[in-house]
């Protein structure tokens, strides 16, 4: 008997809860039921408020409900309880349950214990969905069969039986994911370290404590990959137990991938050094996408050539939601940037035109200083459009800087994304770029930065 085999069979006998439901859980939820496993939905969300189509389906399947505000109330009555990433791990309900007993879960928890393949996994404060997805263009482009998952892609446990030891699962994980993992994968990146989250995390500690545990529970004959220009994540080096690759557009690291003084991107291996490719063959611009690729070739350095990062490098157009072009109209280009939901992914986002640029940014409070921001919005933008619940805290602190200038930088408030993107298109001119780029959440406005990223989009391009 295999151990995932076991694993559903030891569940048969188990009640088992699913904290909400969204696209990983209710993959989940099927395949649980399907293996004749008792399944509870527990959701904040009241029945009225839910898909009815979702609610019919699950009730016909057997699965049972308790929503509401209390539906926290009873988690003790379950032997198992799954916690999406959303649900902090130290809610002092889940605290309570764990005292007692129950067993708390996750799909990535659950995954990373059964899966039989390496895995390689991403974390990091910026650039982790960049580099997770071009790890796995780099080895689905050298022929293997890679499955891809985590904070993108599919849910992977229910796929887990169709992996086999000689494939590669490609994952993505958050501090979210990581604070309960008590597991680390074969080839760990951290691409970088900065506050983020704050709003849940007790504080920075606990935000960088979760980030480690990516290291923390490797091998000896695990890889490790940190960027040697973020001092947070160099600091980890000496948690590493197996072998340490470096990535760095400053220095020239003893074993890691770097851009020397050519912008070419090298890979040294300890004794010598292989030039892979210059800057100027990745399509994607800016240099923290040439970081990302030097994140990502450490990873994979070993099984894929240098020729198949070539070839990526100059067909991969980026990743949806990420400094994503979306039309240009009348000379203005539009470009989409949801998934910069802190100041530093948005100051990389201004710094990327090389001109001043009109930023449509705000939204949800994570608790972070916005001070970071407030320079590369002096420096390379024209026009702020403010939405949000942020929006004073921005333009506080955007204003507050030493050179803040209003003849150079005119700052506006707009109720929403629709009247931001009008204001965009009455403003802009001829050869101007106008990037949503929000630095913040969009929980306030909007289910998730997806939502919110298709939303722009839509408005743009209903632009006449």
């Amino acid at each position: 008997m295999s151990k995932t085999t076991r694993f559903f069979e030891g569940l048969k006998d188990k009640k088992v809860a699913f904290i909400g439901t969204g696209v990983s859980h209710n993959e989940l939820i099927r395949l649980f039921v399907g293996k004749n496993i008792d399944v509870t939905v527990l959701d904040r969300k009241t029945e009225e408020q839910y898909d009815k189509e979702l609610l019919n389906e699950f009730r016909s399947l057997g699965v049972k409900f308790i929503t509401g505000e209390g539906y926290l109330d009873s988690l003790e009555s379950f032997d198992v309880v799954y916690r999406t990433p959303g649900m902090y791990y130290n809610n002092p309900k889940l605290l309570e349950a764990r005292e007692k007993g129950v067993v708390i879960t996750s799909e990535m928890e659950s995954f990373f214990e059964l899966c039989p393949c390496r895995i390689f996994a991403v974390t990091g404060s910026n650039g982790k969905t960049t580099t997770t997805t071009l790890i796995s263009e780099f080895l689905k482009a050298e022929g293997y069969t890679v499955w891809l998952g985590g904070n993108i892609g599919n849910a992977l446990l229910p796929r887990i039986e169709s992996i086999s030891e000689d494939d590669y699962a490609v994952v993505e994980l958050s501090s979210f994911q990581l604070i309960s993992m008590r597991q680390s994968p074969d080839v760990a990146v951290i691409t970088n370290i900065s506050p983020n989250h704050l709003d849940v995390h007790k504080d920075m500690e606990e935000y960088v404590s979760a980030k480690r545990n990516i290291l923390d529970h490797q091998s000896a004959f695990s890889k490790a990959i940190l960027n040697a220009d973020c001092p947070a994540t160099l600091e980890l080096r000496d948690r590493v137990r197996g072998s340490l690759n470096l990535f760095s557009l400053k220095t020239k690291p003893t074993v890691g991938a770097y851009l020397d003084s050519n912008r070419i991107l090298c890979y040294r291996d300890g004794r010598k050094s292989v030039k892979i490719l210059p800057a100027s063959d990745i399509r994607i611009p800016g240099d923290h996408n040439i970081e990302n690729f030097l994140a990502a070739i450490c990873a994979v350095w070993g099984d894929v050539s240098a020729e198949t990062i070539c070839k990526v490098a100059k067909s991969f157009g980026g990743v949806e939601h990420r400094i994503e072009f979306v039309r240009e109209l009348d000379g203005v280009r539009y470009y989409n940037d949801s998934e910069a939901t802190t100041p530093l992914s948005t100051a990389v986002c201004l710094r990327s035109f090389g001109k001043r640029i009109i930023l449509i940014a705000g939204g949800y409070d994570k608790m972070i200083p916005f001070e970071p921001l407030a320079e590369p919005v002096n420096e390379y933008a024209k026009l702020l459009i403010l939405i949000g619940a942020t929006a004073p805290k921005i333009e506080k602190a955007v204003t507050e800087y030493k050179g803040y200038d209003p003849e150079k930088l005119k700052i506006v408030r707009a109720r929403d994304m629709a009247e931001a993107v009008e204001i965009s298109r009455r403003e802009a001119a001829p050869g101007d770029v106008v990037a949503m780029s929000p630095a913040c959440a969009s929980f306030d406005m909007y289910p998730n930065c997806l939502v919110r990223g298709k939303d722009f989009k839509n408005r743009v391009n209903a632009l006449k």
